[in-house]
């Protein structure tokens, strides 16, 4: 028996470097270089920054007194995140289940036996046993298993952190979209007041004689027009109050806000170097921790090839009341190996199926990194694009404000007709409505980077 108990350590001994007792690494074909574009640069290149503005505490990020308020409400209150923190505690138990597996495992089994035959009653026999057992893991497989718990628990952070960073970004973007509609139902109500104006206007001239009844129709109906879009307006504002706050986790109700006009963003956006993103986006570490995962079932689907080692045993006290003296101790111990010889190919393709898992794990952890890298990219150029169209916008509302005073005046002088004041009014609210929207879209663009770079994790 010692010998054979000999023969099985060396056995073990030389596998401890066998596949199955290695702990994952990730694999050398990942690759996370030239994931970013340059925006300005024809070659694609951009230049790497130790800087990562997916790094900065979110209230570095976003200064606004009201929107910090908000946004500390929903990451108390916020279901998702109360789910996904059960979430991890659920990893963390199972986790310590896991690890305790290495433990013998005891049970109190309590038994008592009472016999009648043809109504004779027959000596009673009493056992309070506790069984005990204990499976040595000599190839690695309660080993994997815990391993596989480790990147569960890992996985449910990085899910939490994903969840926490999707509220913070997601409570900003509704925030500033508010600012937005804000700002154009200001413009848009300027502009209705305008057009009332002008109605007045222009009935007091036909009263004059200077425009006929068309001339008036025409700008009523362009007055009735700006009003139904300020109405839609505050539609929009309405629905959007509500949205954020169901995120909130609390009924529908007015939002307080500043101004889109007080907002600072940064200025300068940084990207940091490429592999900082395989550390900091929670979505590419979940990938990352289900290829682990994968690894993990792969090295279980190994070791069942190998022997399974229980020994067990059983100590406790037992009564029979026909000898003479019942009350005796019971100990009894036993040693069990299975080896598996034949079990119709099942071994064979869990194994093939579990190698076939990882390899997918793999791309999907590869594509993963593809599509932050796209974020990161798209968000980048979203930026520079709109920065530059927004000095576009300013040059357009300012030809088009002359404009408008302009045929004004000609208009009054009789050098021009109604119909290009009114075109000239038109345009103009549309220039400003557009530079709002793209004012946003270039916070909204600050916002989706610092989303892509696994910004509000923490």
């Amino acid at each position: 028996m010692k010998k054979q108990i000999i023969g099985m350590m060396c056995v073990a001994a030389m596998m401890s470097s066998c596949h199955i007792y290695k702990s994952y690494d990730r694999p050398e074909t990942i690759n996370a270089s030239g994931i970013y574009r340059d925006p300005l640069s024809v070659t694609d290149t951009l230049a790497s920054d130790t800087v990562n503005m997916g790094n900065l505490p979110w209230k570095e990020m976003f200064k606004d007194m009201q929107l910090q308020t908000l946004i500390e409400e929903g990451l108390q209150n916020n279901i998702d995140l109360q789910a996904a923190i059960l979430r991890v505690k659920e990893a963390k138990v199972m986790l310590t289940s896991a690890r305790l597996s290495y433990l013998p495992s005891i049970n109190l089994a309590p038994q008592g036996t009472i016999t009648s035959l043809g109504g004779n009653k027959m000596p009673n026999t009493y056992q309070i046993p506790a069984a005990a057992s204990w499976e040595i893991d000599l190839f690695g497989k309660l080993l994997n298993a815990k391993r596989d718990q480790q990147t569960i628990y890992l996985k449910s952070q990085f899910a939490q952190q994903a969840v926490r960073s999707q509220i913070i970004c997601g409570i900003a973007n509704i925030y500033y979209t508010l600012l937005m509609l804000d700002r154009q139902v200001e413009i848009t109500t300027e502009t209705a007041a305008i057009y009332k104006e002008n109605v007045r206007a222009m009935e007091a001239m036909k009263t004059a004689g200077y425009v006929n009844e068309a001339a008036v129709t025409q700008m009523r109906a362009a007055s009735h027009q700006v009003e139904a879009s300020l109405l839609d307006l505050k539609r929009q504002v309405r629905e959007t109050e509500n949205s954020l706050s169901v995120l909130l986790a609390k009924a529908p109700q007015t939002i307080d806000r500043g101004r889109l006009a007080d907002q600072v963003m940064p200025e300068e956006l940084t990207a940091g170097v490429p592999l900082q993103l395989l550390e900091n986006r929670p979505d590419v570490k979940i990938a990352e921790m289900n290829l682990a995962s994968a690894y993990y079932t792969t090295n279980k689907a190994r070791a069942a090839f190998y022997p399974s080692i229980k020994i067990g045993g059983t100590a406790g006290w037992t009564y029979d009341e026909v000898t003479i003296n019942p009350a005796k101790f019971l100990l009894q111990a036993l040693a069990s190996l299975t080896q598996p010889i034949f079990n119709n190919g099942k071994l064979v393709a869990n194994l093939k199926v579990s190698k076939a898992e990882e390899e997918i794990a793999r791309m999907n952890y590869q594509q993963a990194i593809l599509q932050a890298g796209k974020e990161v990219s798209d968000a980048l150029f979203s930026y520079e694009t709109v920065d530059k169209k927004l000095v576009e916008d300013r040059g357009r509302v300012e030809q088009l404000e002359r404009a408008v005073t302009y045929t004004k005046a000609l208009f009054q002088s009789g050098e021009s007709t109604y119909l290009e004041v009114l075109t000239a009014q038109q345009n103009l609210l549309s220039a400003e409505l557009s530079e709002v929207a793209d004012n946003f879209q270039r916070i909204q663009s600050v916002i989706n980077l610092y989303s892509a770079l696994g910004g509000g994790r923490q």
